[in-house]
């Protein structure tokens, strides 16, 4: 078994874009991504145009890995309205004592 890092590891954001087909039924569904992650306790938040979303987030528990660290991610649901007026969308996790690390999906770079 490795053993678990006794360090401060930050973990990786990745957020992904809802599905083409979902937009076409009018909502918009977004994922958020930490991996590798230690200690646990991190949060997840959204921010959509800059401003945190009152509703439609839904955080998973925590996953500890074979490595020792953690992962875990968050979903956040729009309305398609609301993800064609959003600009831009960020996820942002943070750790008490640490300084948060964002990472943005940007939905006008998404029109493949």
């Amino acid at each position: 078994q490795p053993k678990a890092p006794n360090y401060f590891q930050m973990p990786t954001l990745t957020v992904l874009p809802p599905s083409k087909e979902e937009e076409k039924k009018s909502s918009a569904t977004l994922v958020c991504l930490a991996t590798g992650g230690f200690p646990s306790g991190w949060k997840l938040g959204w921010k959509v145009g800059g401003c945190s979303p009152s509703s439609g987030v839904s955080n998973s528990l925590e996953v500890l890995g074979t490595d020792g660290r953690y992962s875990w991610s968050s979903t956040l649901s729009l309305s398609a309205d609301q993800w064609r007026k959003a600009g831009s969308v960020s996820c942002e996790a943070s750790l008490s004592g640490q300084s948060p690390i964002t990472q943005t999906l940007d939905p006008d770079h998404c029109s493949e």
